[in-house]
């Protein structure tokens, strides 16, 4: 059943975990960005196992947005496939090659200090 476009965050962000999960795509991190930023509600980061991977990830999230929630999304980083971002309006999702993902460490720039393991002073 196709839902319309005032699909809340709430229930984009259900559907994009999904996508996600059924797509295999691995370490699924989700960010609550309401009240902390004006980019979206809501952040996910998530890993796939290779530059193919993280493509078809992509592409089938968009996909699935569009079709399902009759969503656009903007998509960036899709060429070479090491870090590619969807952005919903609401939610922005980031996949990345795990490599690439271990080098710019994007959870922890978001995510409370207690979160991440980090001391709250550092």
């Amino acid at each position: 059943m196709a839902l319309n476009d005032s699909a809340s965050s709430q229930e984009q962000l259900a559907h994009i975990l999904k996508s996600l999960d059924d797509d295999k795509a691995e370490d699924i991190v989700e960010i609550d960005l309401r009240g902390k930023s004006s980019i979206g509600d809501y952040m996910v980061v998530c890993s796939g196992r290779s530059s193919r991977q993280v493509i078809s990830i992509a592409e089938k999230l968009v996909d699935k947005l569009k079709h399902d929630l009759g969503r656009s999304s903007r998509i960036e980083g899709k060429e070479t496939g090491d870090w590619v971002l969807i952005d919903t309006g609401d939610v922005i999702v980031h996949v990345f090659r795990p490599e690439v993902r271990d080098f710019y460490q994007l959870e922890k720039m978001w995510q409370p200090a207690s979160a991440s393991g980090a001391p709250a002073s550092a």
